[in-house]
């Protein structure tokens, strides 16, 4: 009985500044109409610098008493939280920084007031920045600076009293300082957005940071970061404060979490069973099942460690999927997927050349176990777990050595499974190894690896027939998926009636196979259809425009080897209350297909801090900054939206 079981569970398997003073403070007024309780001015310390200067620039608010801002990372009240009110974070990032390097963003003290932002006329402690709140950005010139500092700022805020809160604003501010040239005067024109200040502006400012250099960064990832990570996980949001240490090795737990749950997503769970198959192999020598195991843990975290070097090292290395948006990987993982399978359906038996082995060695050998451990982390790259794909988006942003230690820690999670069963072989011993069970288990996961081959060869070929780069690739590997997954059912079904009487064993498993065949198809059907939603091809252009309509505008990013944004896409977008609301009047729908790479919307990705897709983002006149998600319910994307609207 457990023989049967265990084949009907395989067939239903993602400064100093001055000299200690500021001397010179510079500023850019930012107008704000009418009597705005509310004013904003961005300020410099130096009229003009010198390689190797230090400064800072500072993001002034001052507040009518009475008035105050939400802090970076504010904390819902109670009647908030049960009122669903979500309050707008004040934002300050550094979104370019040519000449210099920029530490992290000092913040202004947090105050405690009594607010009723949702009326129900009990009000609740709340923090809140108010009167004088300075925000400072350290910057340092760089000792071989040639030409003007420039800086680059993105701004967000909403201004509230204790009862209501006025509409989120948003800013980009660009401010020039002059490099001064080596007689003292300045070496260029200057920007218009600079005019003189007061000096108390910086009298807050903690020149102690200039002594910390390694917190600094030319790549603007400390100062866009400095808040921590974080994390939205079907709606859930929070961030990991990663000042400390506590922080640092929470966010590592939360990635090997994030690499454990990337087994449960659809471009592991194809292999599970196979290696299970090989370590039940072993299973009678504790000792040997327990290396094998090990080994192929180290060949999955080995080829963590290696993207994170590629993206701490490699230019133009910037996500885990960047391989896949190369076609020729595709293709190259289907042909090593179709000889595995090929294996497994008995092929091997006959005599085949030398090479053919070496790609699909034998899974009880030591470079075997390494080599599939290797395979099993390829092919979970098109593919994101909820907190993986955070914590990776996170960690590209930082030094080489936080950045290998959180792919490190995404490869342990993922290893883990196969670790604990290697430890403990009894888990593994009931696998059938001979007779007709095992025999159709192996074939039938042949089969079904011919399917996975198929998608893969689909997704490498697909670019080449895309009219212009980023329109959507032919999907029709999809049917040669599901005439595989059909032939897999269907042998399923024949052989169990060859091999036994008993109607219940018959039933339930051919039950299970005509549910595999039946959804294989209708998959086919649905990635054929395209779907319910008139997506538009996102061009930064169109972006551009459609923002300016003052709607909300959801962007997807999605490519054809992602197989989670497959799911997402059926299982919550196309869901008839989503795609509604998707079609509305009210909401422009755009997607970002990365199949190929397309170089314009892997940089507005990185421009949005993430790393991997599925990634949805929502942007909308209600938002000092784009909601995103790279996992989500219904229920998320449609409060998503209705936030982004303005609605309270």
């Amino acid at each position: 009985m457990r023989r049967w079981t265990l084949v009907a569970l395989f067939l239903l398997c993602s400064l100093s500044i001055g000299n200690a003073s500021a001397q010179f403070p510079f500023e850019t007024a930012v107008p704000n109409p009418g009597s705005d309780p509310v004013s904003m001015r961005v300020v410099v310390s130096k009229p003009t610098v010198r390689p190797g200067d230090q400064l800072a620039v500072g993001v002034i608010f001052e507040l009518a008493p009475g008035w105050h801002l939400h802090t970076r990372e504010p904390k819902q009240t109670p009647s908030m939280a049960r009122e669903r009110f979500v309050p707008i974070p004040t934002v300050v990032r550094v979104t370019s920084v040519d000449g210099a390097t920029v530490g992290p963003i000092q913040w202004p003290e947090e105050h405690v007031v009594p607010v009723d932002l949702v009326g129900t006329g009990r009000p609740e402690p709340y923090a809140v920045y108010k009167g004088f709140a300075p925000i400072y950005i350290p910057v340092m010139v760089s000792r071989d600076a040639s030409s003007d500092l420039q800086v680059q700022l993105e701004l967000g805020w909403q201004a509230c009293d204790d009862r209501f809160c006025q509409m989120p604003q948003e800013r980009t501010i660009r401010v020039q300082i002059p490099l001064a040239a080596p007689d003292g005067s300045p070496a260029g024109e200057g920007s218009d957005l600079v005019t003189p200040a007061e000096p108390a502006a910086f009298a807050q400012f903690d020149i102690a940071v200039f002594g910390r250099a390694s917190e600094f960064t030319s790549e603007i990832a400390t100062a866009r970061s400095s808040g921590g990570a974080r994390f939205n996980v079907f709606g859930r949001e929070f961030t990991v404060d990663t000042s400390g240490a506590l922080g640092v090795v929470m966010l590592l737990i939360l990635a090997m979490l994030g690499g454990f749950v990337l087994n449960l997503t659809p471009c592991v769970l194809p292999v599970i069973p196979i290696k299970i198959m090989g370590l039940s192999q072993a299973a009678a020598n504790p000792s040997r099942c327990l290396m094998l195991g090990i080994v192929m843990s180290l060949g999955v975290v080995a080829f963590w460690l290696a993207i994170g070097a590629a993206i701490s090292f490699i230019a133009g290395f910037t996500a885990v999927n960047t391989l896949f948006q190369q076609p020729w990987f595709s293709i190259v993982v289907s042909i090593v997927i179709a000889i595995m399978a090929l294996g497994m359906l008995g092929l091997f038996a006959a005599r085949l050349p030398q090479w053919v082995y070496r790609v699909n060695p034998s899974h009880d050998s030591v470079h075997g176990s390494f080599l599939f451990g290797i395979m099993t982390a390829v092919l979970s790259t098109p593919c994101t777990a909820p907190f993986m794909g955070s914590a990776a988006a996170w960690a590209t942003q930082q030094q080489p050595i936080m950045t290998l230690s959180t792919f490190g820690a995404i490869g342990l999670g993922m290893a883990l499974p196969y670790l604990l069963l290697a430890a403990n072989p009894k888990w593994v011993n009931k696998v059938p190894r001979t007779g007709p069970a095992s025999e159709l288990v192996k074939q039938v996961m042949g089969l079904l690896m011919l399917a996975v081959a198929a998608f893969f060869l689909g997704t490498g070929i697909g670019p080449f027939t895309m009219k212009e780069v980023g329109d959507p690739p032919l999907r029709a590997h999809w049917w040669l998926v599901a005439a595989f997954a059909i032939a897999a059912s269907g042998w399923t079904i024949f052989k169990t009636f060859r091999i036994t009487r008993r109607p219940v064993r018959r039933a339930l498993i051919t039950l299970g196979s005509l549910f595999v065949a039946g959804a294989s198809v209708l998959f086919a059907i649905e990635q054929n259809d395209r779907g319910p939603i008139a997506w538009q091809a996102w061009t930064p252009e169109r972006f551009e425009a459609a923002k300016g309509t003052g709607k909300v505008v959801v962007v997807d990013f999605t490519a054809e080897w992602c197989l989670n944004c497959k799911a997402l896409e059926a299982g919550v977008l196309h869901r008839k209350e989503v795609a509604s609301v998707l079609n509305g009047e009210g909401v422009i729908a755009m997607k970002v297909d990365i199949t190929a790479g397309y170089p314009e919307g892997v940089a507005f990705m990185k421009e949005l801090e993430w790393a991997n897709i599925p990634l949805l983002a929502i942007f909308g006149p209600g938002l000092s900054e784009p909601i995103k998600y790279d996992s989500y319910t219904p229920a998320a994307v449609l409060e998503a939206i209705r936030r982004a609207s303005g609605g309270q």
